[in-house]
């Protein structure tokens, strides 16, 4: 049996920007999100270019708790997926929940938590992390 998909919303947080339109009016221009790193420094490595989110503000969509508690690529996975359910304008009351979903990716998540994690190991020992 086939069943129908239908795309409702999108939300994103890209190099591009964190608007579904924003991002893709930039990559009909041919704009690349890649440019010189500022999250870090990256002066010691031989690669000093990437695709991060500039502008990045938690605090505008999570509060202070959530913020801390929640990995960066997961904060960009909730604001989107947020802006996909606002954009559907679905009533969710009126909808089947096990006929509606978001769909999200990520290339590399979670490496901030478990780069803290690893700290937190060899600082603390391996009663001090979090499984």
């Amino acid at each position: 049996m086939r069943r129908r998909v239908v795309v409702t919303g999108m939300g994103v947080v890209t190099p591009l920007g964190c608007k579904a339109e924003e991002m893709w009016v930039r990559v009909c221009r041919g704009e690349s999100g890649v440019r010189p790193i500022e999250g870090f420094d990256a002066s010691i490595f031989k690669v000093r270019i990437g695709g991060e989110i500039r502008g990045w503000n938690p605090l505008d969509y999570l509060d202070s708790k959530e913020q801390r508690r929640i990995d960066r690529f997961a904060q960009y996975a909730l604001v989107a997926a947020t802006d996909a359910i606002r954009e559907s304008g679905l009533d969710f009351s009126k909808e089947d929940p096990h006929r509606c979903a978001s769909v999200i990716g990520s290339g590399v998540g979670g490496l901030g938590e478990i780069e803290a994690q690893f700290r937190r190991l060899m600082e603390k020992g391996p009663e001090r992390v979090s499984a």
